[in-house]
């Protein structure tokens, strides 16, 4: 909680001071959550669930019952790692509204993990009338980290296309292997021997 109190350009400074790597297009819930990932995330071993984090880490979230900052939002981590995700969702359209311009101010200040549009679709249904709910993420995906000590995601994807392509290793020759190479291509990978 002491995190609220402070300011962004409070919470910037202590990151700094931490030596994390932060830049001024992040807003005060993109600071709290590098500063927690930085410092506190690896540390949970144990299986311990983080409540109600900051308003503006999770704009689909309802608003916390006693602290209008929070939201009512858990995470479990294990390990290190986070496994679980939930939160109860924000069913009043007027506050996902005024979330959606928050996530647009930051994206125009350029937060890259800030939503820069606002969903009309999403808000109308919502005007419609949208019953208290909840959910529960256990992605198969973190679980498989988990299982098999991977830290990055990318190592547990099943499916090849959704990883990032691996750049292909640009090697330079030597003018004798690239004349070799000339040779094999226009040899039609006939073998030269040479005596």
């Amino acid at each position: 909680m002491i995190f609220l109190a402070k300011s962004e350009a409070e919470l910037y400074e202590a990151a700094k001071g931490m030596g994390i790597e932060v830049d001024v297009t992040m807003g005060k819930g993109k600071l709290i959550d590098e500063i927690f990932g930085a410092k506190c995330e690896g540390n949970y071993i144990q299986p311990t669930f983080i409540t109600d984090y900051p308003k503006e880490m999770s704009p689909l979230c309802k608003q916390h019952r006693d602290n209008p900052e929070l939201t009512e939002r858990f995470e479990l981590m294990v390990c290190g790692k986070e496994v679980a995700n939930a939160y109860s969702e924000l069913n009043d359209p007027i506050d996902q509204r005024e979330r959606f311009e928050d996530q647009m101010r930051l994206a125009e200040k350029g937060d890259d993990e800030a939503n820069g549009v606002i969903d009309e679709d999403f808000l109308r249904a919502l005007e419609y009338g949208m019953p208290p709910t909840s959910g529960l993420g256990i992605g198969m995906d973190r679980l498989m980290m988990f299982l098999t000590n991977n830290s990055s995601i990318q190592e547990v994807l099943l499916f090849p296309q959704m990883r990032p392509e691996k750049k292909q290793v640009q090697i330079e020759l030597a003018d004798e292997e690239k004349l070799i190479v000339t040779l094999l291509k226009t040899n039609d990978n006939k073998w030269i021997w040479v005596y």
